[in-house]
Formats: C-alpha cells, sequence, structure tokens
C-alpha cells in the first residue's frame, strides 16, 4: 500500500498525520511542506515569537524524532507541483510529483494546503521594510526591521493588523493602523466591539485611520519611508506591516478539477467534489457547522484541528461530521479577546460589564437565541457562553444585561 499523501505541513496537516495513528491506520503517510521547518504554529508568530519569548524550536508541534516514532515521512522545502488520480474507482490512489522530480504513491490523498497573504498591489509595494506575517521568514524579516525602523504603518485593521500594531507597540515603535472600512474588524464584530477596540489601541498611543485607503509606499534608496493616502497625505514609515487578509491556496485544486468557491469546497465528512480526495484548514470552504447551511471559510486552530480530525477519520473508514463549536482568541496587548460561535445575521447585541472598565462581553442573538459571544479579559463568561453554545442551549437576555443576576444557560 502506499498510504496517505498530504499536501501541507500546516496545523491541518500534522493533525491529520497525528489523527490518523491514533485511529489505527497503520499504512505510510507522507507530509510535504514548502518551508524548511517541520510543522510548526502560526498563532504564536504574531505574538510570542515578535516579542522575543518564543524561538524556533518552541513553535514547533513536535520533535523530528516524534514522527519518526510514528512513522510519518516529512518532507520540508518540497512542493508538489501535479497530481495523476488513478482512474474513477474511490478506491484508486494516483501519484504525485514533487518539485525536485520525486515521485510519491498514495492510495489516499489529503489537500491541507493553507493560504497565503493577500498582496498590495500599488507603487512602492516591493521596496525594503514591506512585510508580512504569515510564515517563520516573515516574522523573522519583521525582527530585522525593526532593529532599524522606528515607525510602524499597519496596513488593515483586522486581526493580524491589531496584533501586529499592539507587538510593534511593546517594542517601542510609533505605530499608525490604516483601515479602509469605517471600523475595525467589521466582518467579525458588532459595532460596539468595533469602537472599543479603535479606542483602547489609541488610549495606548496608537494612531488609528479609519475610511482611508492607501494608494502608494513611498521610498529613498529601496526602502521604505511612508505610506499615501487616497487624499493626498503622507504617513512617514520605516516598516510597513501588510494585514489586509488571505487567500487560500488553490493551485492543485483547480488542476484536479475540485469544486472551488473562495476555497476548496468540502462537505461535513470533510470530503472534496472529488470523494477520492479530502481537503482541511485555511484553504477549505465548509458547511456552517452551526447551521448546516451554507459554506463559511474558518480561518482558526481549532477549525484546522477538528476538520483535520474529521478527514483522518474519512480517510480510515470511520467517518463522522463536523459539527464543532467555532472558537477563536486574538492577544492584542493586554486586550485578550475570545470569542465563540459565529456572528452571523444576528439581529440583537447584550453588554455584559463595563468597556471602560476593558472587563466585558458581548452576547449576540437571533431570534432570541445566544449565536455567539466576544468576551475581553472575562474568561469566565466566556467559557459559560460557549458552554451553552456548544451544547445547543442560550443564555437569557436579560441575564445578560444585569449583571446582579448569574448567567444560567436555559434549553
Amino acid at each position: 500500500m502506499n498510504g496517505t499523501l498530504i499536501v501541507g505541513a500546516g496545523q491541518a496537516g500534522a493533525q491529520a498525520a497525528f489523527s490518523l495513528r491514533e485511529m489505527g491506520y497503520t499504512a505510510k503517510i507522507a507530509i510535504v511542506g514548502s518551508e524548511p521547518h517541520p510543522p510548526y504554529q502560526r498563532p504564536p508568530l504574531s505574538k510570542a515569537f515578535l516579542t522575543g519569548s518564543a524561538g524556533h524550536e518552541s513553535l514547533h508541534f513536535r520533535k523530528p524524532e516524534f514522527y519518526d516514532s510514528l512513522g510519518v515521512e516529512v518532507l520540508c522545502n518540497r512542493r508538489v507541483i501535479d497530481v495523476e488520480m488513478g482512474g474513477d474507482a474511490v478506491d484508486m490512489g494516483g501519484i504525485a510529483r514533487l518539485d525536485n522530480d520525486t515521485i510519491k504513491g498514495f492510495d489516499n490523498l489529503m489537500l491541507a494546503v493553507g493560504g497565503r497573504p493577500r498582496r498590495l498591489d500599488i507603487p512602492g509595494a516591493k521596496l525594503a521594510g514591506v512585510c508580512y506575517l504569515r510564515t517563520i521568514a516573515d516574522a523573522e524579516q519583521l525582527l530585522d526591521a525593526f532593529k532599524y525602523g522606528a515607525t510602524v504603518v499597519v496596513i488593515g485593521g483586522g486581526f493580524i493588523g491589531l496584533e501586529a500594531a499592539a507587538m510593534a507597540r511593546s517594542r517601542d515603535k510609533r505605530v499608525t493602523v490604516v483601515e479602509v472600512g469605517d471600523r475595525l474588524l467589521s466582518r467579525a464584530v458588532a459595532p460596539e466591539m468595533s469602537t472599543f477596540l479603535a479606542e483602547s489601541h489609541a488610549r495606548r498611543g496608537t494612531d488609528v485611520l479609519l475610511g482611508c485607503s492607501v494608494t502608494a509606499i513611498e521610498g529613498e534608496h529601496g526602502s521604505v519611508s511612508g505610506v499615501r493616502l487616497a487624499d493626498g497625505t503622507l504617513i512617514p514609515a520605516d516598516i510597513v506591516i501588510v494585514g489586509i487578509g488571505m487567500t487560500p491556496r488553490l493551485d492543485l485544486a483547480e488542476r484536479l478539477g475540485l469544486r472551488t468557491a473562495s476555497g476548496i469546497v468540502v462537505d461535513a465528512f470533510a470530503r472534496t467534489s472529488d470523494p477520492r480526495i479530502v481537503a482541511a484548514g485555511d484553504c477549505t470552504v465548509m458547511p456552517n457547522p452551526m447551521t448546516g447551511v451554507g459554506l463559511v471559510r474558518l480561518e482558526s486552530v481549532q477549525n484546522a484541528v477538528d476538520q483535520a480530525k474529521v478527514a483522518a477519520a474519512t480517510i480510515a473508514g470511520q467517518p463522522y461530521m463536523h459539527s464543532s463549536l467555532p472558537w477563536f482568541w486574538s492577544n492584542q496587548g493586554d486586550i485578550k479577546l475570545q470569542m465563540a460561535g459565529l456572528t452571523e445575521s444576528y439581529d440583537q447585541v447584550e453588554l455584559r460589564g463595563s468597556m471602560s472598565s476593558e472587563k466585558f462581553s458581548v452576547f449576540y442573538y437571533r431570534n432570541g437565541r445566544l449565536v455567539a459571544v466576544h468576551a475581553v479579559n472575562r474568561p469566565k463568561d466566556y467559557m459559560l457562553a460557549r458552554k451553552a453554545l456548544s451544547q445547543g442551549m442560550t443564555v437569557p437576555t436579560e441575564s445578560v444585561a444585569d449583571e446582579g443576576t448569574s448567567l444560567v444557560p436555559t434549553a
């Protein structure tokens, strides 16, 4: 048997290999990753790694000898450039060609190819000092830039942008966040939370500019010197951090003729439109795990882990449906934001606690039932609401608004 080939050495790829072995899968497993590092965690790159509290090895999921003990082959610094499926039968595998002309046969194929940062397409975008943050190499480039730069402009007011801004500020840099939208995290949080985040970053010394588009990166002698806005304003900058989103890697999926829609489309069993191929992680769009209706792309560690377990179960012949509650977190300096559920189509918001104290929770409801919670420095609220959501329960709105009333989940 040729076993399973996993394309992608991120969270989903590594988890699938671990889960396959836990499920008693004894055939060969090979993971192909394009970076020169074994599988590692990405979230600390915008947190602990850039603050100096985490090194390379602390990011690795496991030491190389652990993969050896599992009988998992990890091929680093390699890319799969072509795949040929063996036939139409579900139980027929195929062969993959790597960029060094190596041929890998497989019985089962998993795509865990992740994504790449969305790139700026404006004058000056390739100047030295323009940085992204997705890989260890990106983080190292940014650390090097910090040695010489004192003024930072962050383009994008999403999670990565805000985490990067807090991290740069902790290194005593002068920081400006430029967001084209009229509020921060507009697709993810309620307006009240957007306002809080903008004001809290501003209180800590970050300039937050909303409704501003960037038209060019200015430079001198090949390096960044400033960021030009659409209204003509020039913001001085030694470093520009770009955090304008991620695009899934679809090249291989499209060559295989798989269905895509802003991601590789998979079902609740992690199967692609070709049932011989599974996929998991940031590269996928999947049925909403809370409602089963519509397709969503969930860029989180939790989803990558849970979906990879589902994919592994499908490969191992022990299929079950992916229905885990989505949850996320974002550490922006001393602002600890924890989130559970999905805020799509919410029609009511209830606040518990005081935003001015920076310890509060926002409860989101649809048709009177809890659908999500976002908690800032308030972990007890978060854990209670997350447990309620995972059990299909709700939290009465009147108890949320009254801090003198205990939060008690109800059916």
